[in-house]
């Protein structure tokens, strides 16, 4: 049992897409070899004369470069060779480490990769130990990508976003924005642990289905008491069971859907404004912050920062019709839009 849980730790490793492609990294390894092959020439023919070739005794530049490729790839047939002591210690302190070099890097691609996997594995394990205030989108199916696309929108760091899933289709699209995936079942708490879920700021929940993202809720609660956890569900029965397994916040995305249809019959442009609201792309934004101390005591209509529209008040909305939000008080969460033009 041990071992088998052991074996599902190691397999639990974060990837991230590198930011080199390995075709540049090929011809970077190239450009480093041609370089050093051109220093070499290079002192060989200004220092020719410390040379001798066996055979007709000159050094043309021809020889130079034969000396120097036999030289670099240790064949050595003895036919030139170098006969002043600068030259010697420049072939045994300078060529010889440039001849390792080159057998490392022609060691082979096979040996390549193992290096190149081992050092992701490492860079990985480092970045998942120090994983903090991240976001986990568990699921990323259309929901979650959308959410990506939006918090990368907003300016949130790739680095501090890690995607799970059990699809590694879905992981590979995530992959190619850049952010950390992660293999796995996120309903279960070795991989919501692998993600250091309880060090997560926030995780956003869209896993397919109601129950698994139930089971979600349920485990990352458990794990991270203090995160912000918001969770998509598509049966209005399932809403009140999702807050009450945990969840911060629950989205319906079908009863959205339905209210934007709905409004689009009162009018062509009100489903407009409310995705207006909701994205970063529109002319204006629906923010919600936490009250400044020089705010407390004011009107929500002397708030200068957007156009106050609820008052969250001991975790209770306050709109505009209710007495108590005349007036703001310590602790108050306001609910503003911005006109992202001014």
């Amino acid at each position: 049992m041990n071992k088998r849980k052991s074996l599902e730790q190691r397999q639990l490793t974060l990837r991230r897409r590198s930011s080199v492609s390995d075709w540049t990294q090929f011809w970077i390894r190239v450009a480093m070899m041609l370089g050093l092959l051109a220093f070499i020439v290079s002192f060989h023919w200004i220092e020719r004369d410390s040379l001798k070739d066996q055979i007709d005794g000159h050094v043309s530049f021809a020889d130079v470069i034969y000396f120097t490729m036999i030289s670099a790839t240790t064949t050595g047939y003895g036919d030139i060779v170098p006969v002043t002591e600068r030259a010697r210690l420049f072939d045994a302190l300078i060529v010889s480490p440039i001849r390792i070099f080159f057998l490392l890097i022609l060691a082979g691609t096979a040996y390549t990769f193992v290096i190149k996997s081992s050092w992701n594995r490492w860079v990985m394990r480092m970045i998942q130990k120090n994983l903090r205030n991240h976001i986990v989108l568990a699921g990323f199916g259309v929901s979650n990508a959308k959410a990506l696309e939006e918090l990368l929108a907003r300016g949130v760091a790739a680095k501090s976003i890690v995607v799970v899933d059990t699809d590694e289709a879905a992981l590979a699209r995530a992959n190619d924005c850049g952010v950390a995936v992660l293999h796995g079942d996120a309903a279960r708490d070795e991989t919501l642990k692998a993600a250091h879920v309880e060090r997560a700021q926030a995780l956003l929940i869209s896993a397919g289905r109601d129950d698994s993202n139930i089971l979600i809720v349920l485990t990352a609660r458990k794990l991270a008491p203090k995160a912000k956890i918001s969770v998509t569900i598509r049966e209005s029965d399932n809403e009140d069971i999702a807050k009450q397994a945990g969840a911060d916040t629950v989205i319906n995305p079908v009863s959205f859907s339905g209210l934007l249809l709905a409004s689009s019959l009162q009018g062509p442009h009100r489903a407009d404004y409310i995705a207006d609201l909701a994205t970063t792309r529109g002319n204006v934004v629906l923010r919600e912050r936490l009250v400044r101390a020089d705010e407390v005591g004011k009107a929500p209509g002397q708030v200068c920062t957007g156009q106050a529209v609820r008052l969250i008040r001991d975790g209770a909305p306050l709109g505009p019709h209710d007495p108590a939000f005349a007036k703001i008080a310590a602790g108050d969460r306001i609910l503003e839009i911005i006109d992202e033009r001014a």
